[in-house]
């Protein structure tokens, strides 16, 4: 019986031309984001290498300072070309071009995928950092807006429907408080990407390379991943972020779906700066909020990113498939929503509100209703439920009648109870201002939360010592990157020469 051996080793030949216009043009097209974070992963890891005495120190020398010369090269100018594979290929065959065989003690206890893993982090752990300084803006502009209009009345609405009187100050700082808690969920993940694969191996370590704690510190990581095999091949900490950045744009989207409404002319409550408006090519009259529209299909393209991502992501285990995708998905997602979230910021900051449009709707309207029914439970003893009906007929009545909330009356009221319940509830000739006046049911909103001035002032200095607090962590962790990158750098210009110790 003749056994056949399986075909081993390395392919020989070029590509298929298919292979090269799909795959690898795909992972070059993705170079830019991991072009500085290869080079510091490969100066890393050769200073590991010296410190072990592994490689001799000219080769370290020449290695370091040829690493040194490309880190200073953009992206766009280094020859990154899909003919010769993926990105990795092309460094290695630019490295090998100018430094023969020396430039193979960048393979010493690590597969191609390390560098491109920690060059991935590295480059996510940025826009983070970038991201939630954004975040922390739009959180301030949004509360600085609230706070101007603390005491702007305006119908608040569910299902775009008139709800209860309110004002656009509690209604606008809504939308600070998600923004922050993302902002929060950011910087928990951005802890959990600063951690290390550096030193994994392929899947179970190296011999090499027992330490992995000086790569580590070297890259500004915070500690490495335990597990050789996770620190390869984990994506989940990748659709966390996707999955935050879509929350964010989702909270910037409900914000923007309603400026977009309210700044029509049916509605007319608000206006947007010139600047973040579009003219129509055809119509003059027109001015359209194309802001908003970038903002709200962001929104869509980020749920996009992060349901394609998951659907990439179901591979069996220690697969390249989700990582490839992701090399460029997640940082794509991630510049999008950084540009998007400034833009939002932008249009709070340059927001006008119309507060006697919004007052006279609020006058016109029977926002009041809730009230008046929670004045007969207190003033007359009446259950909630049958209050509702009666409130409901008062209403229904008034506005056959052309009669605004605020001019319903006791007499009116008892009418309805008495159509309703057979029985007057003796409220002609009462004072019902505190539940008919806007005004006097938001002062009545004192408690935690609610919408007096007095509550959205402390939530608008809540808001902003959040945002404060935020930033500060924000800055601590960039000061300790910022700090490891200068180490780094200077570790290695000591090496290859060009800096005393």
């Amino acid at each position: 019986m003749t056994t056949q051996t399986r075909r081993s080793g390395p392919p020989q030949g070029s590509a298929a031309p298919e292979l090269v216009d799909s795959g690898f043009a795909l992972e070059n097209a993705d170079a830019p984001f991991l072009h500085d974070g290869l080079n510091l992963a490969d100066l890393a890891h050769v200073l590991d290498l010296l410190r072990r005495a592994i490689i001799p120190a000219p080769a370290a020398r020449d290695l370091v300072s040829l690493l040194l010369a490309v880190q200073q090269m953009p992206a766009q100018d280094f020859p990154y070309d899909p003919e010769f594979g993926e990105p990795y290929n092309s460094r290695e065959r630019f490295f090998v071009e100018r430094l023969g065989d020396v430039a193979g003690w960048l393979h010493a206890g690590r597969p191609r995928r390390e560098a491109a893993r920690i060059a991935l982090r590295i480059h996510v752990r940025d826009q983070l950092l970038s991201l939630i300084g954004e975040v922390v803006e739009f959180a301030r502009e949004i509360t600085a807006l609230a706070g101007r209009h603390v005491d702007t009345l305006m119908p608040d609405q569910t299902y775009l429907q008139q709800a209860q009187p309110s004002t656009f100050g509690h209604y606008v700082l809504s939308f600070a408080y998600p923004a922050l808690r993302d902002g929060r969920r950011l910087l928990a993940e951005f802890d959990d990407v600063n951690r290390s694969p550096g030193g994994a191996g392929c899947v179970n370590g190296t011999r090499l390379l027992d330490d992995r704690g000086f790569v580590a510190r070297a890259l500004g990581f915070d500690e490495v991943i335990e597990h050789t095999r996770d620190a390869m091949w984990q994506i989940d900490g990748l659709i966390h972020v996707l999955a935050t950045a879509a929350s964010l744009l989702s909270t910037q989207s409900k914000l923007a779906e309603d400026l977009e409404i309210w700044s029509s002319s049916e509605f007319d409550f608000v206006d947007l700066a010139d600047a973040y408006t579009r003219s129509s090519i055809l119509m003059p009259q027109k001015r359209n909020p194309y802001s908003l529209a970038i903002v709200r299909g962001a929104s869509g393209v980020l749920i996009g990113r992060l349901t394609g991502f998951l659907a990439v992501a179901k591979s069996p285990s220690a697969r390249s498939d989700n990582l490839i995708f992701a090399y460029g998905e997640v940082p794509r997602a991630l510049d999008l929503t950084i540009r998007v979230t400034r833009l939002m910021t932008g249009v709070a900051r340059t927001l006008s509100v119309n507060a006697a449009r919004m007052a006279q709707e609020l006058d016109a309207g029977y926002t009041q209703a809730t009230d008046l029914c929670e004045y007969i439970v207190t003033e007359c003893g009446i259950d909630y439920r049958t209050a509702y009906v009666v409130v409901g007929r008062a209403v229904r009545e008034a506005s056959r009648s052309g009669v605004p909330g605020r001019r319903i009356t006791g007499a009116m009221l008892d009418a309805a109870a008495l159509a309703e319940t057979g029985r007057s509830f003796q409220l002609a000739g009462r004072d019902l201002s505190a539940a008919l006046d806007p005004r006097a049911i938001v002062d009545s909103r004192v408690g935690t939360g609610g919408a007096a001035a007095e509550s959205v002032r402390a939530m608008t200095g809540q808001c902003r010592q959040l945002a404060d607090d935020l930033h500060a962590d924000l800055a601590r962790r960039r000061h300790r990157l910022d700090s490891a990158r200068d180490d780094l750098l200077h570790r290695a210009e000591h090496v290859a020469g060009k800096e005393p110790p």
